[in-house]
């Protein structure tokens, strides 16, 4: 089972944070060096990186389908590219039940020579930014208002996979949530030329959970956004059942989750990702959040996006 998030990541620089920070400096230092050796292949098919620096729970996967289905709309081609994780079945089947060009690789380098002169027109890298070897045509970096950037530190100390300063790499700030203008400023500050869009998810079956008990549960990167979605659109919540991102649930914990909301005549809710990790049970009494990705200022994010092709004509 995967360890939960450190509470203190997220919390003002306490002593924990503190005395991890030498290992801290170490990522640090081994982060720099890796760039300055990695020699960077540029491809001929344009490349969208969806990436973050905050560890998990940003809304990658959610913006990557929503760029895909858009651009699909704009009669593009696009794929989306994942490395394989054996523990990322969850986000695969979100991204298969969403949108059907998905490719899975071990290798993001060695899939993309590989398919430079396929069918497709567009790739969409679904977590890639520190990937070095491959150069993006954009790179889209997620946060989520809820977390930000934690403490501020990078890995042990907080959340961070590498500074603040990697976003002078950026192009594309997606922030989910409300807006926040001291963020903005702080992130304009390591680069003015980013453009910064805010992002939110609008529940799609809220009927068939209103005016009932409801036992949520959530094994995502930040679970407790998810509670928070439920409490803004006014549902009753009975019981909240936090577990870490890629959470593995077995039939038999799941039939004792069924029975235990029974008990207190609640329905169980789910998160779309949370569903597909346990839909091959056939558990009838399990019930998810659909939700949709709505993007402010959707024209001109796609305006932006779009560019890549005159670039590459």
């Amino acid at each position: 089972m995967r360890l939960r998030k450190p509470i203190f990541w997220d919390r003002k620089l306490g002593l924990i944070a503190i005395l991890l920070y030498p290992f801290t400096l170490i990522f640090i230092f081994l982060n720099f060096f890796r760039k300055e050796l990695t020699k960077s292949k540029k491809f001929e098919i344009p490349i969208i990186c969806v990436g973050n620096i905050y560890i998990g729970g940003t809304g990658k996967t959610p913006v990557s389908i929503h760029l895909a289905n858009e651009l699909s709309k704009l009669k593009k081609k696009p794929i989306i590219v994942r490395k394989y994780y054996s523990n990322h079945n969850d986000e695969y089947n979100l991204i298969r039940n969403n949108f059907k060009n998905l490719a899975i690789c071990k290798d993001r380098l060695k899939f993309l020579k590989k398919i430079n002169k396929s069918d497709f027109d567009t790739v969409i890298l679904d977590d890639g930014f520190q990937d070095i070897r491959i150069q993006k045509n954009i790179n889209i970096i997620c946060f989520n208002q809820n977390q930000l950037i934690g403490n501020g530190l990078a890995l042990p100390s907080g959340p961070l996979r590498e500074n603040l300063s990697s976003l002078k790499n950026a192009d594309i700030i997606i922030i989910n949530g409300k807006k926040d203008k001291n963020f903005e400023e702080k992130l304009v500050k390591i680069n003015k030329n980013l453009e910064i869009f805010y992002s939110s998810y609008k529940p799609i079956n809220l009927d068939q959970f209103r005016d009932t008990k409801l036992m949520a549960i959530a094994g995502i990167g930040n679970p407790e956004n998810f509670f928070q979605l439920l409490k803004e659109n006014n549902l009753k919540i009975e019981k909240k059942i936090a577990l870490p991102d890629h959470y593995n649930f077995s039939k038999i914990e799941i039939e004792k989750l069924i029975n235990e909301a029974e008990s207190r005549r609640c329905k169980i809710i789910m998160t779309e990702k949370d569903f597909y990790k346990i839909n091959h049970f056939n558990l009838q009494k399990i019930n998810y959040l659909k939700v949709s990705l709505e993007i402010e200022k959707k024209e001109i994010f796609y305006e932006k996006i779009c560019k890549i092709y005159d670039k590459n004509i």
